[in-house]
This record gives structure tokens, C-alpha cells and sequence, in this order.
């Protein structure tokens, strides 16, 4: 069952193995601004994942596939799972180099996000992506973005030699509890993930502290002026090998494929960092639990990014949501939101949610819902108010409090000067004055203001939770019709 398919075609492979690929999400931009090199092909400068957008505004797109749907594990919430009757492919690693050479001299991508299931055993699987890999950066001297993911139990010196290859590497944490994960994937453990994401922090953390940086990632300048931000010095536990099972990787870096030390000079460990995955909707973990979670590892393990997939119900199982359930989508989105309170605008988990409030309310996002709760201290005047004050406003986002607190200098602000600035103030009117008068005469009453943010917010509400039965994640290949597959 797991042998290479050698019957199929690498278009048909192609059709399999890319649609598989949909199921993991990595929607962001590199953090790469690796130029191109004489003699090298491509480069990583603003790069990132297919569908998103550079930081110059550019639409950018990768190769995202698996490098076989063959697993040997059998993860309840998993269509790939070895107990599912599905069509099986698999790569090999000079199909993957060969197709991401093809694609990025046809211009249709900028790098490649490379996955898999575990084939043989997690020893064998983290090989085969290493030699991929390693092929793309030698023998075809590749050198643009490459996003990979890895194989929890494979051996340090595969996860080093990953490392140093890819741009970004991930370790999937799959669900948020130890008890969900033993529940839903039996063949995986806690330890088995966070173990390698440790000895990824603190390996990322060496090779940066050995070329001149902060041994942190780089955040949003924003969050120097955030006293409670989650990436404040005091915030942040970077505490090595005393905690999580770290370790650097980078002595196990030299022992992979000693025949191509010539060729192959390690450089940077995943400059663009390491990020993480939990599925959301298949077990039944409270938001409050999801956004501590995501807290502790930003915190933890200084991740760039981490990422919610919704879950779709794919398996008949007992454990899981019965098939028909809907896909929780606006669920994901409120998650998205809050992580973005978390990563940007000085926010803590706490503050967000409660044990006595575990959920996020569906029909308001989480800034707006905060904000109603905590009407004591509005409404702020936006000629005296500081930056982290500013950013706590509904409709207000770092961009505009920026220039609020730039523009402010010179003289008093206006309501149509916010406007002109980027401040929503459908939104934001009801928490600020300008000049110690509020835009209109209003009550600062909460069901007042409940009633109106949930008016603007009907329509996005409605759209999300009433067309469900037209969700589809779309591969690269559904969106560029490309080898015949449909716009």
C-alpha cells in the first residue's frame, strides 16, 4: 500500500497530492528578504504563502502539495488516515524539484510549501523531504521561499538539516490539549511535537544570536510602545534546554549528507521562523482554551505564526462532529481576530475571554466585544490619548494611531481628519471625542451600542454562517486552472 505508485502519472500525482495539500494552512508572508544570487535561481525577497499578499501589495503564490497521502497513521480527523479508502500518490524528490522548477519558469509560483504524510516510518518520511530539499538548493540551486512542514519523531539531525534548507519550517500541534490529541490521533503525543519545536526555538534563536540579531523574531514596531504586549521582554520565557525539551540543532546540521559539504554551506536556521497548526471544531475545546494555547506559544516558543484550520468533516467517527455539522468558519474567523489582538495590539488572552466567558461572540468581533464590556473607559480623547490607549479603540488599528499620535503634534484633529487617517468610525465614534465632544450626541449604554455594532456586522455574519454548503478550500491548481483542472 505504501510502495511509490510508479503507474501514475506526475500529472495525475499532481491532481492527487496538491488537492490533499489544502488541508494545511500557512496563509502569510515570508519574513524572508533573501535577494537573488549570480548563478541561482529565484529569491525569497517578499515572498510568502499562494494567494496572499507581499508587503508591496504583489499577489504571490507557491507549490503547495503534499509529498505523498500515504500514512501510516490513522488520525481520526484526517482524510488521509490509513484506514480511508482514497486514492494514494506519492513523489519523488526530483517530481517535487523538477515540477517547482517548471512552475516558477512558467511565473505561475515563487516557492514551494511541501508536506506529507508519514510513509514507512517519521525516520524515512524526514529523509526523503530533506533529499528533496537538499536537491533544490544544489543541484538546481533554487533559491527562492520554501515553507516546510515536519515529521513530529523524527531524528535531530533530519530536523536540523530541514532547518537550515527551508525558509520556514513548522511542527503541527494538531489540537490544543494533550487529551483531544490522545483522543483523536493515537499514534502522536504532545511530547513527541513540542520536544522538536523547542530544539527549533532555541536552534533559530543561536544561528540568529551568531550573526548580530535579538535572539527573538522581529514582531510589529508597534509592540515596542504596547506595555502588554505578549512579546514584551517580561512576556517572553525563552529559557533554552531548562524547559520543553530544547537544544540547539546546530552541531546535528553537519552530519547530513557529508558528501555535499562543498556544495551545501548552512545558513541561516528557517530565518522566516517556525509556526504551528490546530485544527478548530473537531474537539471540544472552549475559545478561552484555544487563545491561552496560542498565548503560551508565542510566548514559549516564539512562533511567527499560528495558524487555525477549520475543521472539515470528512470522517465518519464517533469522536468526531457527525458529517453534516457545519464547517465553523466564523469560529475561525473570531480566532483570527484575536490573534491578531495578541500578535499587534497588546492584548492578553485574559482580557479577552474568561472561564466564566469561554466563547467569542459570533456576531461581534472580539476588539468590539471587549470594548462594550469595558465602557468605563470610554470614550477616550484621541488629542491626549497614548498609542496603546488608541489601538484599543474599535475601528482604530495601528496604521491610524500612528497617525493620529504623528499628526496630533501639529494640530487639533477633526472627525474628518481621522477619516482621512484610515479610523472606521462607523465603528469608532462611540468610544472617542475630538476636542471633548463625541461625533454625535449618543447614550454610552451597552445595549445601545450592541444593537448598532451588530447591525454593520449583520451582513458579514449572515454571508459566513448561511453558506456553508459553498465552502471549498481551493488549491493553487483550482484557482489557475492549470493541467485542465476547472476555474
Amino acid at each position: 500500500m505504501f510502495e511509490i505508485q510508479a503507474n501514475k502519472t506526475i500529472q495525475e500525482k499532481l491532481h492527487i497530492l496538491a488537492d490533499a495539500a489544502k488541508y494545511d494552512v500557512a496563509c502569510t508572508s515570508s519574513g524572508v528578504d533573501r535577494k537573488g544570487k549570480e548563478g541561482m535561481l529565484g529569491n525569497a525577497r517578499s515572498c510568502g504563502i499562494c494567494h496572499s499578499f507581499a508587503s508591496d501589495g504583489r499577489c504571490i503564490s507557491l507549490l503547495k502539495i503534499l509529498m505523498t497521502n500515504h500514512c501510516i497513521y490513522d488520525c481520526k480527523y484526517c482524510v488521509n488516515r490509513v484506514s480511508n479508502d482514497v486514492k494514494r500518490a506519492t513523489f519523488t524528490p526530483e517530481e517535487i524539484c523538477e515540477l517547482t522548477i517548471e512552475f516558477y519558469k512558467r511565473n505561475y509560483i515563487e516557492g514551494l510549501f511541501l508536506s506529507s504524510g508519514v510513509i514507512r516510518d517519521p525516520t524515512y518520511t524526514m529523509e526523503q523531504i530533506c533529499i528533496t530539499l537538499q536537491l533544490l538548493r544544489t543541484k538546481y540551486r533554487f533559491n527562492g521561499y520554501i515553507h516546510v512542514k515536519t515529521i513530529p519523531g523524527a531524528p535531530d539531525e533530519l530536523l536540523a538539516a530541514a532547518g537550515f534548507l527551508a525558509d520556514r519550517i513548522s511542527v503541527n500541534l494538531e489540537l490544543p490539549t494533550a487529551e483531544s490529541l490522545k483522543k483523536l490521533a493515537p499514534n502522536k503525543s504532545f511530547q513527541t511535537i513540542m520536544i522538536p519545536m523547542g530544539k527549533v526555538r532555541d536552534t533559530i534563536a543561536e544561528t540568529r544570536t551568531l550573526i548580530g540579531k535579538d535572539a527573538r523574531m522581529e514582531r510589529s514596531l508597534g509592540n515596542r510602545y504596547l506595555p502588554g504586549s505578549i512579546f514584551g521582554k517580561e512576556q517572553l520565557r525563552l529559557t533554552g534546554a531548562q524547559s520543553n525539551g530544547g537544544g540547539s540543532l546546530w552541531k546535528k546540521a553537519a552530519s547530513f549528507a557529508p558528501a555535499t559539504q562543498d556544495t551545501w554551506k548552512p545558513r541561516a536556521f528557517a530565518p522566516a521562523g517556525q509556526s504551528t497548526q490546530m485544527i478548530i471544531g473537531a474537539s471540544d475545546e472552549s475559545d478561552y482554551m484555544l487563545v491561552q494555547t496560542t498565548q503560551k506559544l508565542y510566548q514559549n516558543y516564539d512562533l511567527k505564526r499560528v495558524f487555525y484550520s477549520a475543521y472539515i468533516p470528512v470522517n465518519e467517527d464517533s469522536a468526531l462532529p457527525a458529517l453534516e455539522t457545519p464547517v465553523p468558519l466564523l469560529r475561525e474567523h473570531r480566532l483570527y481576530q484575536a490573534d491578531w489582538l495578541l500578535r499587534f495590539y497588546g492584548f492578553q488572552a485574559d482580557e479577552l475571554l474568561s472561564e466564566e466567558r469561554p466563547n467569542f461572540n459570533a456576531r461581534m468581533d472580539p476588539k468590539c466585544d471587549w470594548a462594550i464590556r469595558h465602557l468605563e473607559q470610554f470614550p477616550i480623547e484621541v488629542q491626549t490619548a497614548s498609542y496603546d490607549t488608541l489601538l484599543r479603540v474599535p475601528g482604530i488599528g495601528p496604521k491610524s494611531a500612528g497617525r493620529i499620535v504623528k499628526a496630533r503634534r501639529y494640530g487639533h484633529l477633526e472627525f474628518d481628519h481621522l477619516k482621512k487617517m484610515g479610523v472606521v468610525l462607523k465603528r469608532a465614534h462611540y468610544f472617542i471625542t475630538c476636542g471633548g465632544r463625541m461625533m454625535y450626541k449618543i447614550p454610552i449604554e451597552e445595549q445601545y451600542i450592541t444593537r448598532q455594532l451588530i447591525g454593520e456586522h449583520a451582513k458579514e455574519n449572515w454571508q459566513v454562517e448561511h453558506k456553508e454548503e459553498e465552502y471549498k478550500q481551493l488549491s493553487f491548481f483550482d484557482a489557475q486552472g492549470v493541467f485542465g483542472v476547472p476555474n
